[in-house]
Protein backbone atom coordinates (compact mmCIF):
# COMPACT_ATOMS: atom_id res chain seq x y z
CA UNK A 1 0.00 0.00 0.00
CA UNK A 2 1.36 3.41 -0.95
CA UNK A 3 0.26 6.74 0.44
CA UNK A 4 1.03 9.99 -1.30
CA UNK A 5 0.45 13.32 0.41
CA UNK A 6 0.14 16.61 -1.45
CA UNK A 7 -0.63 20.20 -0.68
CA UNK A 8 2.05 21.45 1.64
CA UNK A 9 3.73 24.78 1.14
CA UNK A 10 4.45 28.21 2.53
CA UNK A 11 1.59 30.34 3.77
CA UNK A 12 1.24 33.44 5.91
CA UNK A 13 -0.33 33.29 9.33
CA UNK A 14 -4.09 33.35 9.03
CA UNK A 15 -4.01 31.67 5.66
CA UNK A 16 -5.26 28.27 4.52
CA UNK A 17 -3.92 25.11 2.96
CA UNK A 18 -5.54 21.87 1.93
CA UNK A 19 -3.66 18.62 2.18
CA UNK A 20 -4.70 15.47 0.39
CA UNK A 21 -3.52 11.89 0.68
CA UNK A 22 -4.44 9.04 -1.61
CA UNK A 23 -3.92 5.36 -0.94
CA UNK A 24 -3.12 2.85 -3.67
CA UNK A 25 -1.65 -0.56 -4.07
CA UNK A 26 -2.73 -4.06 -3.22
CA UNK A 27 -6.28 -4.79 -2.18
CA UNK A 28 -6.94 -3.70 1.35
CA UNK A 29 -9.71 -2.52 3.61
CA UNK A 30 -9.41 0.88 5.21
CA UNK A 31 -10.52 1.19 8.82
CA UNK A 32 -9.40 4.78 9.11
CA UNK A 33 -6.90 7.41 8.11
CA UNK A 34 -5.20 10.16 9.95
CA UNK A 35 -2.92 13.14 9.76
CA UNK A 36 0.09 13.53 12.00
CA UNK A 37 2.76 16.21 12.17
CA UNK A 38 6.27 16.62 13.44
CA UNK A 39 7.77 20.01 14.10
CA UNK A 40 11.54 20.53 14.30
CA UNK A 41 12.88 19.21 17.58
CA UNK A 42 9.53 17.80 18.64
CA UNK A 43 7.90 14.42 18.65
CA UNK A 44 5.33 13.41 16.10
CA UNK A 45 1.78 14.16 17.20
CA UNK A 46 -1.65 13.30 15.95
CA UNK A 47 -3.54 16.11 14.26
CA UNK A 48 -6.81 14.51 13.18
CA UNK A 49 -8.24 11.11 12.35
CA UNK A 50 -11.29 9.86 10.52
CA UNK A 51 -13.03 6.50 10.61
CA UNK A 52 -13.93 5.24 7.18
CA UNK A 53 -17.21 3.50 7.90
CA UNK A 54 -19.04 6.43 9.43
CA UNK A 55 -16.78 9.45 9.09
CA UNK A 56 -16.31 9.82 12.83
CA UNK A 57 -13.54 12.31 13.46
CA UNK A 58 -11.04 13.19 16.15
CA UNK A 59 -9.06 16.42 16.43
CA UNK A 60 -6.18 17.44 18.61
CA UNK A 61 -7.17 20.32 20.87
CA UNK A 62 -4.63 22.57 19.18
CA UNK A 63 -6.42 22.39 15.82
CA UNK A 64 -10.08 22.12 16.81
CA UNK A 65 -12.18 24.70 15.03
CA UNK A 66 -9.43 25.45 12.51
CA UNK A 67 -8.75 22.15 10.75
CA UNK A 68 -11.25 19.83 9.07
CA UNK A 69 -10.55 16.25 8.08
CA UNK A 70 -12.66 14.57 5.43
CA UNK A 71 -12.60 11.55 3.16
CA UNK A 72 -13.60 10.39 -0.29
CA UNK A 73 -14.28 6.68 0.02
CA UNK A 74 -14.45 6.06 -3.72
CA UNK A 75 -11.00 7.57 -4.19
CA UNK A 76 -9.60 6.16 -0.94
CA UNK A 77 -8.39 9.65 -0.21
CA UNK A 78 -8.39 11.82 2.85
CA UNK A 79 -8.12 15.58 3.08
CA UNK A 80 -7.10 18.09 5.70
CA UNK A 81 -8.43 21.60 5.30
CA UNK A 82 -6.32 23.89 7.42
CA UNK A 83 -7.64 27.38 8.10
CA UNK A 84 -6.47 30.19 10.35
CA UNK A 85 -2.98 28.76 10.25
CA UNK A 86 -0.49 29.79 12.89
CA UNK A 87 3.31 29.67 12.94
CA UNK A 88 3.08 26.87 15.52
CA UNK A 89 1.41 24.74 12.84
CA UNK A 90 4.70 24.64 10.95
CA UNK A 91 5.71 20.99 10.62
CA UNK A 92 6.04 18.06 8.29
CA UNK A 93 2.59 16.56 7.94
CA UNK A 94 2.20 12.82 7.45
CA UNK A 95 -0.82 10.85 6.40
CA UNK A 96 -1.39 7.35 7.66
CA UNK A 97 -3.82 4.49 7.17
CA UNK A 98 -5.03 1.77 9.46
CA UNK A 99 -6.63 -1.44 8.27
CA UNK A 100 -7.87 -2.64 11.65
CA UNK A 101 -9.40 -1.04 14.72
CA UNK A 102 -6.23 -1.48 16.75
CA UNK A 103 -5.26 2.15 17.09
CA UNK A 104 -2.12 1.39 15.13
CA UNK A 105 -1.45 2.90 11.74
CA UNK A 106 -0.07 0.38 9.29
CA UNK A 107 0.98 2.53 6.36
CA UNK A 108 2.52 6.00 6.22
CA UNK A 109 3.01 8.61 3.55
CA UNK A 110 6.25 10.44 2.85
CA UNK A 111 5.29 13.69 4.52
CA UNK A 112 4.64 17.15 3.18
CA UNK A 113 6.10 20.32 4.67
CA UNK A 114 3.81 23.08 5.86
CA UNK A 115 5.47 26.37 6.76
CA UNK A 116 3.48 29.20 8.28
CA UNK A 117 5.20 32.56 8.39
CA UNK A 118 4.34 35.24 10.90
Amino acid sequence: VQLQAFGGGLVQAGGSLRLSCGASGRTFTTYGMGWFRQAPGKEREVVATIRWIDGRTYYADSVKGRFTISRDIAKNTEYLQMDSLKPVDTAVYYCALSVLATGRYDFWGQGTLVTVSS
